[in-house]
């Protein structure tokens, strides 16, 4: 089964790179990359030392709700181009290993889908998830942090 590592939507993150509120209604706050650890969600790759970032709540859900989790991610400060949709591994992966989850039509966790799985093997996790009926997208996530970091969809 083909896959595609989806990032943020441009015109999302266009509304939070010109000041637009974030998850929690707030401004974005911005920062300096020190070039270590700052993946940008749209790009989908890190933000060099020097470059400006922000910081942010981000919601990777369409509604409220008790599945919803919200939490801080990163973005390039400055416009970035969108990581093409593809079933190669994002270069911004590069930690040993992710949480893996699945998430059904409801937006809501599939139970049993999750796990923290070796960074090679997310792909295959994730077709193994789509075997499953009840699974519409899959969510990569920091295995230490649980910050959101892509979405994996049916290609």
């Amino acid at each position: 089964m083909a896959i595609q590592f989806k990032a943020l939507p441009t015109q999302d993150v266009r509304a939070l790179q010109l000041g637009g509120p974030d998850a929690y209604g707030h401004t974005p706050e911005r920062q300096i990359s020190d070039g270590d650890g700052m993946p940008c969600r749209h790009c989908l790759k890190n933000i060099a030392a020097g470059d400006a970032y922000l910081v942010l709540a981000y919601r990777p859900f369409p509604d409220l709700q008790p599945y919803a989790e919200t939490g801080p991610i990163f973005l390039h400060a400055e416009e970035c181009e969108r990581a093409a949709e593809s079933e190669v591994l994002p270069e911004v992966l590069e930690s040993p290993d992710y949480i893996v989850r699945g998430y059904g039509r409801d937006d809501r966790i599939v139970y049993g889908s999750g796990g923290v799985i070796p960074t090679g093997a997310i792909a295959a996790r994730a077709e193994a998830l789509f075997e499953r009926h009840d699974i519409a997208y899959v969510h990569v996530r920091s295995a230490r942090n649980n910050c959101y970091q892509c979405r994996i969809e049916r290609a």
